[in-house]
């Protein structure tokens, strides 16, 4: 990657190198620039910033930003983010190209997670 990224997203965490591993273990994801302030991670040239809020953030708080990921397998992806400390949340829904779930990190920010390939009643 050269330069800064022109698409990703920021996530704030008062705790960098935690939640900048959830994302490297669950995802695969690979860390491009570490400073104190930020961990800036990258996946098929989609850049993801972990950063230290320049606010007091509430532990309550839910963040604005919903991310998407693909994955092999949505169950494999569920079992893997509950191991990480996060969670696995009811429901998936389908359409003619992916399935679809939500996970939570182990900061409490939501992730919908999409397998694409062979639908059930192809």
């Amino acid at each position: 990657m050269a330069g800064p990224a022109h698409h990703g997203a920021i996530v704030y965490s008062n705790n960098l190198t935690r939640l900048s591993e959830f994302y490297v273990q669950l995802f695969s994801m690979k860390v491009i620039r570490e400073t104190a302030d930020f961990i800036s991670l990258d996946k098929d040239g989609f850049n993801l910033i972990v950063h230290i809020p320049p606010f007091a953030i509430p532990h309550s708080s839910v963040s604005a930003v919903k991310l998407f990921f693909a994955v092999a397998s949505i169950e494999n992806a569920k079992e893997r983010a509950i191991k990480l400390g996060g969670k696995a949340l009811d429901g998936e829904w389908a359409n003619p190209i992916f399935k679809v779930a939500n996970i939570v990190d182990n900061e409490g920010n939501h992730i919908q997670i999409r397998e694409f390939g062979s639908i059930e009643g192809d």
